[in-house]
């Protein structure tokens, strides 16, 4: 009989040929660009799409605003809707109390769920590094604005 070889556990196949990853190339960036260098280019961004850039308007919409998560209703289902008294966003929102009191027992651990979550995120906080205060002037713009407000 002939003997079979032992295989070792290995669940990660293959052999990488460098150590880098996109973490180490983001944390490269983010200390290569600072919060100034982006405001920078955001308001180059926003003086050139005022300017009719295409480029730089979709630019800003494309992190403003986002790409649509799906179809827009059709024009006749948004008119069915209102003649039904139907409100998509309101029934969103609505389910999940509504699931709570047809269906305790499968939210008996809902508040567990959010200590853990509050934990984590707690922990989370404390590895992040603070973020680069606002500069002088952008500090003092923000003031002003709020002073304004209350006493407009």
């Amino acid at each position: 009989m002939a003997r079979r070889k032992q295989q070792s556990q290995n669940y990660i196949k293959g052999t990488a040929k460098h150590s880098r990853t996109e973490g180490d190339y983001m944390a490269a960036l983010l200390e290569a660009v600072t919060l100034e260098d982006w405001r920078d280019v955001v308001s180059s961004s926003l003086s050139a799409a005022k300017q009719g850039d295409a480029q730089a308007r979709g630019w800003l919409a494309q992190y403003l605003v986002g790409k649509p998560a799906g179809k827009a209703p059709t024009p006749l289902t948004v008119v069915v809707q209102q003649l039904n008294g139907d409100n998509p966003l309101i029934n969103r929102l609505a389910n999940p109390v509504i699931d709570q009191y047809k269906y305790p027992e499968m939210h008996r651990n809902d508040d567990w769920q959010a200590q853990i979550k509050a934990i984590i995120a707690a922990e989370l906080a404390e590895k992040i590094p603070v973020m680069e205060a606002p500069s002088t002037s952008e500090q003092t713009r923000v003031e002003a604005d709020f002073d304004g407000e209350q006493t407009g």
